[in-house]
């Protein structure tokens, strides 16, 4: 009996991992784009301000998924590092163009400095911080089950 009790709550609670994957997906393309809408327009667009709500999502999100994988869902996905690999390829993208730009989108029309290559940046970096935390986990969890025995 516990042990479809078990199994029943690690489905609904994959389930619920999976939407908020979901969510999480569609808000990193969303924040993706206003940041590179952000850096084109020169300063036309206000600063970005829901990178904290983004990363308190994204930290559930990772901490939820572990904590199923710690209870032995063994079907939990590695789409997390998809959100990685997507923030280090934009981040890279835009240093590439304000080099060749000669820093050209680091300057409002009216030559007021923007803070959006710093802020994708660090955004970037606390994205990789979270991923690498997550990962320390899963060696964490391993390292018990080997000295366990199992």
């Amino acid at each position: 009996m516990l042990k479809n009790e078990i199994k029943s709550i690690l489905k609904e609670e994959s389930l619920l991992n999976k939407r908020l994957y979901q969510i999480c997906g569609a808000l990193t393309v969303l924040i993706m784009a206003m940041v590179i809408i952000e850096f084109f327009s020169r300063g036309a667009f206000p600063p970005l301000k829901i990178e904290l709500f983004y990363l308190g999502l994204l930290l559930l999100y990772s901490f939820h998924k572990e904590i199923i994988r710690w209870l032995g869902e063994k079907h939990a996905e590695r789409q997390g590092e998809y959100f990685v690999y997507g923030w280090i390829a934009i981040t890279v993208f835009l240093h590439l163009v304000n080099f060749f730009s000669k820093d050209y989108f680091l300057y409002s029309v009216n030559g007021e400095f923007l803070p959006i290559l710093d802020d994708v940046t660090i955004l970037t970096l606390e994205v990789l911080a979270i991923f690498i935390l997550t990962r320390g986990l899963k060696f964490l969890k391993f390292i018990i089950k080997k000295r366990k025995g199992l």
